[in-house]
């Protein structure tokens, strides 16, 4: 197989806990040959799409890789393009979807799918599943923000296009600063963001499941908050605990599975706390390396089944 990964700068990897370097070992391991570009060099020239990709070999010591003489190429020379650039999701990787849809067309193989990335924004998507969620407010008004707070109680917002958690607030209605976090997190009613009942099975984790080709790793990611914070991205400092999946879990991952799937999906996180589904992560879901280094279940492995299927065109 003859792998292309448009992803962030290599260089910004940290190898220890990458999804990323941890499907391209997995993919070295395999005999494939590895290249990488970004996706900013993306390029439609007399109607055809091609990128500035570079051949990459990984050495197993530090630095990390070794990257070959940049070329153009048309991306269906590739069995499998894995699009995994990080969000934000701007105006910049929206135009990158649509380069690689229009590179679809033209017989490249592109996972996850560019129009299903559009389609799922990794905030919103909950909304598809309403049995499974907490009661949410989208809006960009902060009196309606202010009202639904005055009904919960106790609330977190957050922007729909960050990650990481990134501009999350948690709320109540005795808190100074509200009129500020809702002028700064709305950009004074500019930016629509969601605001969602805070849930207080926070404190043992945001499970990270993960779904591969509609079926779910059999092992999730708990990311427990550091003391005194209400975020469990471990970005943000939380700590990562792998644990088997819950009944409820199971539930969750199995009823969106074949959905997720039939989108072109073919890697998906979902974000569950306690019994309820916050978010839909379609972009570049992560923890692989966490879930394989405590339970021994090789999820690189398993997505790279999955994308040998892809390529081929195995349903």
């Amino acid at each position: 197989m003859n792998l292309l990964f448009i992803a962030d700068p290599l260089e910004t990897f940290k190898t220890h806990k990458d999804s990323t370097y941890a499907m391209m070992v997995e993919a070295a391991r395999r005999g494939y040959a590895i290249s990488a570009m970004l996706a900013g060099d993306l390029v439609w020239k007399a109607e055809w799409v091609v990128g500035r990709a570079h051949p990459v070999r990984l050495t197993g010591s530090s630095p990390w890789f070794e990257r070959g003489a940049a070329e153009w190429h048309d991306l269906a020379s590739f069995d499998a393009v894995v699009m995994r650039t990080d969000p934000p999701f701007d105006q910049a990787y929206l135009y990158a979807t649509w380069l690689l849809e229009m590179a679809e067309r033209q017989g490249a193989r592109v996972f996850n799918r560019p129009q299903a990335l559009r389609d799922y924004n990794e905030k919103l998507a909950i909304a598809r599943h309403p049995r499974f969620i907490a009661p949410t407010l989208v809006t960009r008004h902060a009196g309606l923000i202010r009202e639904f707070l005055a009904e919960q109680g106790d609330i977190v917002v957050k922007p729909l296009n960050a990650m990481g958690g990134a501009m999350v607030f948690r709320l109540r209605p005795d808190d100074a600063n509200l009129g500020a976090i809702l002028e700064s997190i709305t950009q004074y009613g500019r930016e629509t963001v969601m605001a969602q009942r805070y849930l207080p099975e926070i404190r043992e984790g945001d499970k990270r499941i993960l779904v591969i080709d509609g079926q779910p790793v059999p092992y999730c990611l708990a990311r427990i908050p550091a003391e005194g914070e209400t975020r469990g991205n471990l970005a943000a400092g939380g700590t990562g605990v792998a644990r088997p999946l819950s009944e409820r879990d199971w539930e969750i991952a199995r009823a969106l599975g074949p959905e997720l799937k039939d989108a072109g999906l073919l890697l998906v996180g979902l974000d569950v706390i306690g019994d309820c589904l916050t978010e839909v992560n379609v972009t570049s879901p992560t923890c692989f390396q966490e879930i394989t280094q405590q339970t021994g279940f090789n999820v690189a492995g398993m997505f790279m089944d999955a994308l040998e299927r892809g390529a081929r065109g195995d349903a």
